[in-house]
């Protein structure tokens, strides 16, 4: 299922929260990211219709089974590359963040691995595994 970059980035977010929160709300996406209400809720409405969440109006946010599937994996690529950048690049942590929020979209999975296996040999490994 091809996604654009914010309807992954949501998403991930989604993921983010319920695994902070146990559930997400409108608002807290909004926070998370930064935008608007009425951004989240047409987001949601979009990623609602491709049957990656589920979503009554007020209540909370559920990630369907292959939204969490799609959510989890971009949310592992996320620490990954994050961790990567930090660790071994030694990058300041607000730019690897940032930096990792945009290469998660379009890195692909053999260099995740890779990523991950070097990690782990680096014992810096914080199971980023991204192919479980």
């Amino acid at each position: 299922m091809e996604l654009t970059k914010s309807k992954e980035d949501y998403l991930e977010a989604i993921c983010e929260i319920c695994e902070e929160e146990k559930v997400a709300r409108v608002k807290d996406i909004a926070s998370n990211m930064a935008v608007s209400l009425s951004s989240v809720n047409y987001a949601l409405k979009a990623l609602k219709g491709r049957g990656l969440i589920k979503h009554k109006k007020y209540g909370y946010i559920e990630l369907t089974e292959k939204g969490n599937e799609i959510g989890r994996a971009i949310y592992r690529k996320h620490k990954l590359i994050r961790s990567f950048l930090i660790n071994v690049l030694n990058v300041d942590k607000n730019i690897a963040d940032k930096d990792a929020c945009g290469i998660e979209h379009v890195v692909s999975e053999e260099t995740c691995d890779k990523m991950n296996s070097y990690l782990k040999s680096q014992e810096v490994y914080e199971n980023y595994d991204v192919t479980s």
